[in-house]
């Protein structure tokens, strides 16, 4: 296997603006809502990258977004600048039309709010992907660590993975009751990391597991991928490279960050 066929690659969008309606809502678990939007404004969504994110515009029931034009530098937000939030598209079907969203709950801020008060009917603004960071799947091994906001991105990686790769999966839950069955064709291994009472956000729990989920992968072949609250994912990505896995085949993201009800996610790379 030759190095040029591991190597990512960003790809760039025409950023879209877009009014959607809620089709469908269905608890995953305690702790995951999801949300399917339709929408004629959907035509043209394109979504190739499994870590890729849109922007959500959460409204009051009600109320119609106040989404940013396109001007000709870039997006131009209207006065008062409405409230965003970072969001995985899970799924898109094309065939149908859809884009199905994972809220996790519990923990409050705008977007929940917005997920846990929605109804069929309800409306959602939603920009991009501006872009998307392609990770290719010719790696042996591709390490896939998070919490429960990197469940969407996790399962849709696990759903791109071919056979005849290894996927070694570590997720952080709430308790037994908020893991989720994950599919793929990758001889995938996944441990859950439960919180069980214990506060979210504490690096504890997945470096705990990680440790020994990772024992006996070859870093030489792996992929690394990580997104969790932003100083877990810090300490996380250092674990990693202490165990010998490389920068250059590592990705690694701050999704939240503890104290903070809402904001984007950032590479820590």
């Amino acid at each position: 296997m030759t190095d040029a066929l591991r190597i990512p690659r960003r790809v760039r969008h025409e950023l879209k603006f877009r009014t959607l309606t809620v089709a469908e809502i269905q608890d995953l678990t305690p702790t995951l809502r999801r949300i399917v939007l339709e929408g004629p404004d959907l035509a043209g969504f394109v979504s190739p990258g499994f870590d890729d994110h849109v922007k959500i515009f959460p409204v009051a029931e009600g109320q119609t977004p106040n989404l940013p034009t396109m001007g000709p530098d870039g997006p131009v937000f209207p006065d008062p600048r409405p409230v965003a939030r970072d969001y995985t598209p899970r799924a898109y079907d094309a065939a149908t039309n859809r884009l199905t969203l994972d809220f996790v709950t519990g923990h409050g801020g705008p977007a929940t709010e917005w997920a846990m008060a929605a109804r069929v009917g309800s409306v959602l603004g939603v920009g991009g992907p501006r872009g998307s960071f392609i990770v290719p799947t010719a790696f042996a091994d591709h390490v896939l660590i998070g919490d429960e906001t990197a469940l969407p991105a996790i399962a849709r990686r696990l759903e791109d993975l071919p056979t005849g790769v290894r996927a070694h999966v570590v997720i952080e839950a709430a308790d037994a009751a908020s893991r989720l069955a994950l599919d793929s064709a990758a001889e995938a291994t996944v441990t859950w990391a439960l919180r069980d009472g214990a506060p979210r956000g504490q690096a504890g729990p997945l470096t705990r597991a990680v440790e020994t989920a990772l024992t006996g992968v070859d870093p030489a072949n792996a992929y690394v991928w990580i997104a969790a609250e932003a100083n877990v994912a810090k300490a996380l990505r250092a674990q990693v490279l202490a165990l010998g896995f490389a920068a250059k085949a590592m990705k690694a993201a701050g999704y939240w960050r503890l104290g903070d009800v809402g904001g984007d996610k950032f590479s820590l790379d």
